[in-house]
């Protein structure tokens, strides 16, 4: 290493040199007519290139005694092989010659890998999770205060025909209204994450999580709209009561079901009746708006049914936007993870008008950070209020897998 640091102070030395003769030079130039003649100036220039040309000589023949210490065999150095030496003293002559002063590469960290950082994608790439249509479908509103409550007409007012002029008018029904009401239910998340890792993380890891947690409230809600028990949380279309009387026979608040005529199965003898049936126990003006759903797993099982005429119940169609809609009698079929899988009196299919389920929100997710509770960490307070409940009850028909 001396002999390298010897190298290095002679070319220092002769670069001084040489700067040092220059200026001596112009010194005298600018100087010449007021100082010295012609004659005597060149001879001034002699005797300078005579000894730029001494000192030159000198600082070759220590370059020559370096290079051939740095030529013998275990010279000191960064490296010892001869031709590195070589190649060394040549860099340092013409700075030519030398490609690359040691070996190094990437796939050992001390000899270059420190140098290459690790690619990451940006951002977090979310996991995709199923989920249920029925808010998209469901009619919604904003509302900020304690349970929300509808009025609806029961019963329609009576009439009767007669002979005004020679009978006597006698009284008729009064309509009759019941009364729903829809409870606001908190829903909470309390994820915590460590302060050092907000503070020192490249990506918005905040960000991130508000994200993620909006996205979990959304699926919280969906399943609570289609079996919540309506305990702590919105009632779901399933948890209601239901049985087999038609829309003018049943209870208050009760859902009608077609049974499949089998248990955990459709009928073996016509197995696609009972959803056509169960379309038209829809009256009319609910039929218009009606869409079906089901768990993707009995879909499966519906689209290999077929009518009367050999075609299968689901049709499918192209919209212009590039989307495919599958159909039966003309309604779109959502898919709803939420809904039952098909086993022994399961409620796993549904179709009606499900606007007339209403979905209440609160109009704000809020969001408190609690630095102190759990220090170092931080932890992240979300909280909203959600209620959800039908609202017809002769909109919404099920098919239950079961013999009655």
């Amino acid at each position: 290493m001396s002999d390298l640091i010897e190298v290095k102070e002679l070319f220092s030395s002769t670069q001084k040199t040489v700067e040092a003769l220059r200026g001596k030079v112009e010194e005298l130039e600018g100087k010449a007519a007021d100082v010295v003649d012609n004659d005597t100036l060149s001879k001034m220039k002699a005797d300078l290139s005579a000894l730029f040309e001494a000192e030159q000589k000198s600082n070759s023949d220590r370059l020559v005694e370096v290079e051939t210490k740095l030529n013998r065999p275990g010279a000191p150095g960064e490296k010892k092989d001869d031709e590195y030496a070589t190649k060394f003293v040549q860099y340092l002559r013409d700075g030519e010659g030398v490609a690359e002063m040691k070996a190094m590469g990437t796939q050992t960290a001390a000899s270059g890998g420190f140098l290459v950082s690790d690619g990451m994608r940006e951002g977090i790439q979310s996991r995709s999770r199923r989920t249920s249509p029925i808010e998209q479908i469901a009619s919604s509103i904003s509302f900020s205060g304690g349970n929300y409550e509808i009025i609806l007409e029961r019963d329609e007012p009576g009439s009767g025909w007669g002979d005004g002029e020679r009978t006597t008018s006698t009284e008729t029904g009064t309509p009759t209204v019941n009364k729903i009401s829809i409870a606001m239910h908190d829903l909470r998340a309390t994820p915590r994450i460590p302060q050092r890792l907000l503070d020192v993380s490249d990506y918005d890891v905040e960000g991130f999580l508000i994200g993620r947690v909006q996205d979990k409230f959304l699926r919280d809600k969906a399943q609570s709209f289609i079996t919540g028990s309506g305990v702590d949380r919105p009632k779901g279309f399933l948890s209601y009561n239901n049985n087999n009387a038609a829309d003018d026979a049943r209870a208050a608040e009760t859902l009608q079901y077609r049974a499949t005529g089998a248990s955990g199965a459709f009928a073996t003898a016509g197995p696609a009746d009972v959803l056509i049936r169960t379309f038209y126990d829809l009256q009319g003006m609910y039929q218009a708006n009606a869409s079906w759903m089901m768990k993707n797993t009995t879909a499966a099982d519906v689209s290999v049914l077929k009518d009367g005429d050999g075609s299968y119940l689901i049709q499918s169609m192209l919209n212009t936007d590039g989307t495919i809609v599958r159909t039966i009698q003309g309604r779109p079929v959502s898919i709803a993870d939420d809904m039952p899988a098909v086993g022994a009196n399961s409620l796993s299919i549904a179709v009606g008008d499900f606007s007339n389920y209403l979905v209440v929100n609160s109009p704000t997710v809020s969001l408190v950070r609690d630095i102190f509770t759990q220090t170092p960490n931080v932890l992240f307070k979300f909280c909203t209020r959600v209620g959800g409940g039908v609202t017809d009850f002769d909109a919404i028909k099920l098919i239950k897998f079961g013999s009655s």
